[in-house]
């Protein structure tokens, strides 16, 4: 089997799984945020329950809209915070304790290894990263595994990504999962696992791993997934809340396809609007003009994305008429990037820096964009309307090509700023 299918077979209490198969599986941890919670909790409290299958299992991560953008958000917020003190729920993340759910979990040591995770927001995957299975599922079927412990799933195919090569000067994680999305396209990997080996992904640190991890459900997938190796286990040292094992897949293990990657090839790339698979080099794109930069979300707010920010932009400037927000991923983040003075490089460039949230990300609060005004950002989605106004434009890149844009005013490659 594969290391999707291990995780599977362990969580349905079954020796072997194979594709196709509908399976029962136990659940070691579930998530919601401040957009999905709510209706998940309105189906709970329809049923009546004395407690939820295990409230310590239940995390809440209020991200999107917060700190509050209106009253309405507020009240979702309330209700969180009420419903979590009744059933006993410890994990609710706010304020203090705030961050990007995508980044704050694993920060926090909440998964782990060889676990089956699921979350009511799509890029739940992201935690595949640390080797374990984790998908975004509907409120409902969040509310159904707050009260039972379990749910249903399909076993998928596995695609396994042999990468290769020398990673090239400014080429990253975020560039490797545009370059795979471009090439399979956003329906190439449906209901399907994406599997990552060879030397070029072990060489790319635990931050590049969550970008790449974070962003195959804009291919489709169903869940991505890495091996386990050193990185991993340095990561988790000290941050581990429980034990864990570690799946591996077996060497005769089958795959529905497999993709050699030549990492050597790949130049930092930028996503056109409006899908995740229009791709071309940063070089290609032809200097377009922009309005706003957005350098964080739960793809690219890590204290590495910040890291190559900040190294482009000591000592310059944001061009006059561009907003340039930087949004570290959790509070932990920011103050680490505060300690290391990445604050005072963004200040004095002219960049705003706001508290962790999803915010921009969604065209939630603080950076919607407006009709006409188009954006490049090391978020996950460029879709119509993504960001804001149906007529505005939303340009993916990592957090160097989106550093030096900011510098430039227009797309541009690092390079041209060094």
């Amino acid at each position: 089997m594969t290391i999707t299918e291990k995780i599977l077979a362990s969580h349905a209490g079954r020796r072997y799984v194979e594709p196709g198969e509908i399976v029962e599986v136990e659940v070691d941890l579930l998530l919601a945020n401040d957009i999905t919670a709510p209706l998940a909790i309105q189906e709970v409290e329809r049923l009546n329950l004395d407690s939820l299958f295990d409230p310590k299992k239940v995390v809440f991560v209020l991200d999107h809209f917060t700190p509050a953008r209106d009253v309405r958000a507020a009240e979702n917020c309330r209700m969180i915070r009420e419903f979590s003190k009744r059933y006993g729920i410890e994990h609710v993340f706010e304020v203090q304790d705030a961050g990007i759910e995508h980044a704050l979990l694993p920060e926090r040591g909440l998964v782990l290894p060889g676990e089956l995770v699921i979350g009511a927001d799509s890029h739940t995957c992201t935690y595949g990263a640390l080797s374990l299975f984790s998908t975004g599922v509907g409120s409902t079927d969040l509310a159904y595994a707050m009260a039972e412990g379990r749910i249903w799933l399909r076993v998928p195919e596995t695609m396994k990504f042999l990468c290769h090569g020398k990673w090239q000067r400014w080429v990253g994680g975020k560039d490797l999962i545009l370059h795979i999305i471009g090439r399979i396209g956003v329906d190439g990997a449906n209901y399907k696992a994406m599997e990552f080996d060879g030397e070029a992904v072990m060489a790319l640190s635990m931050d590049g791993r969550f970008t790449v991890a974070n962003m195959v459900v804009e291919a489709g997938a169903k869940n991505g997934i890495f091996p386990f190796d050193e990185k991993t286990k340095l990561f988790l040292a000290g941050r581990a809340q429980r034990p864990y094992s570690v799946p591996e897949p077996d060497r005769e293990a089958n795959y529905c396809s497999v993709w050699e990657i030549d990492v050597g090839t790949i130049e930092p790339l930028v996503a056109l609007p409006f899908l995740p698979s229009n791709i071309r080099p940063v070089r290609e794109v032809g200097r377009l003009p922009i309005d706003q930069v957005v350098i964080g979300s739960c793809t690219n707010g890590r204290l590495e994305d910040l890291t190559v920010a900040a190294e482009i932009m000591r000592g310059k400037k944001v061009k006059k008429g561009v907003r340039c927000l930087v949004i570290p991923a959790t509070q932990r983040i920011y103050l680490e990037a505060l300690r290391r003075g990445y604050m005072e490089i963004f200040l004095e460039a002219g960049c705003i820096v706001c508290p962790p949230t999803c915010g921009p990300c969604l065209g939630g609060h603080m950076g919607v964009l407006a009709s006409g005004e188009r954006a490049v950002a090391t978020t996950n989605r460029n879709f119509l309307g993504r960001m804001g106004h149906k007529d505005s434009e939303v340009y993916l890149a990592s957090p160097a090509v989106c550093a030096a844009s900011a510098i430039k005013g227009e797309i541009v490659h690092p390079e041209e700023v060094l």
